[in-house]
């Protein structure tokens, strides 16, 4: 009789390790997810200003 007990223990313990495990991981990939997003900001603000600076370039060429 106590062995179906301990089976439900044991399954309810793996649930909530599991669980804990996978609040972690969440919180670990939401800080990977928000230094990404920082990351992809940058990188474009840097495209434009590259953009910017290579637009002011051409228009110093001379037209053919």
């Amino acid at each position: 009789m106590d062995t179906p007990l301990a089976r439900l223990e044991q399954k309810v313990e793996q649930i909530v390790t599991l669980c804990t495990a996978l609040r972690a991981e969440n919180h670990r990939l939401r800080d990977r997810v928000g230094t990404l997003e920082g990351e992809k900001q940058d990188l474009a603000e840097r495209m434009t200003t590259a953009r910017a600076r290579l637009e002011g370039l051409m228009d110093k060429l001379p037209a053919e």
